[in-house]
């Protein structure tokens, strides 16, 4: 059922364009003349940039801005009813170091450079429980190459989930990707991580007394 459209939503992102890096390029929401950015004039600075994929209403990506100013960070999102609430939250918090991109991941190589991000958060992707959508789990052969090549040498996927089938799924694929797992935990919140910052469903499923999966892969070049 698709979500319906949040009254005044184009004048709400029209609001948040000094956060707002626009559509990623599909062929639907550009005119075919993407460039990639120059991350340095984006934020006015040379600081690390990380990037999270699927940011929701913007929770993880706004404390962890708020939290680390010396870092640049990139939100992706597909779904404007949800951006929208994400990139109002930066802006009333006046943080200079969050932008955002609406769109699907796969495009991402059209607006980055290579060797452009340090680190990727996966923080609860839609696992894709069914064989038949396998290609659109952010794990997948599809989206691996394209943060292989994003990510400096020795940067870092960071991702959680409370799918299991989904996390193993994610073990391997990363193996067979060419990343090297350098830390994993079944039980995120009974291991010695630390510095977690909760999700909204991280939050949820942590009241359902369901474990939250961890690992980390290094991108090795």
């Amino acid at each position: 059922m698709r979500m319906r459209k949040k009254k005044h939503l184009d004048e709400r992102l029209a609001a948040c364009g000094a956060v707002d890096l626009g559509w990623l390029p599909d062929g639907v929401h550009d005119d075919g003349n993407a460039e990639q950015k120059d991350l340095s004039a984006v934020f006015g600075n040379n600081a690390p940039v990380h990037l999270e994929i699927g940011c929701g209403k913007g929770k993880f990506a706004n404390t962890i801005a708020g939290l680390h100013p010396d870092i640049n960070y990139i939100a992706v999102e597909q779904t404007p009813n949800v951006i929208v609430s994400a990139m109002e939250q930066t802006v009333s918090l006046g943080l200079k170091n969050l932008r955002y991109f609406m769109g699907n991941a796969g495009y991402l190589q059209k607006v980055l450079r290579p060797d452009s991000i340090e680190c990727i958060y996966l923080n609860f992707s839609c696992p894709f429980p069914k064989t038949r959508y396998t290609k659109h789990r952010l794990t997948s052969e599809r989206f691996l190459p394209i943060y292989r090549d994003l990510l400096v040498n020795g940067g870092v996927i960071l991702q959680k989930t409370d799918n299991r089938e989904f996390f193993d799924y994610s073990l391997e694929s990363l193996t067979k990707g060419g990343f090297e797992i350098r830390y994993v935990t079944r039980d995120l919140h009974n291991s010695d991580v630390s510095g977690n910052i909760i999700t909204e469903y991280e939050q949820r499923f942590l009241s359902q007394g369901l474990p939250i999966y961890y690992l980390e892969a290094v991108n090795k070049k």
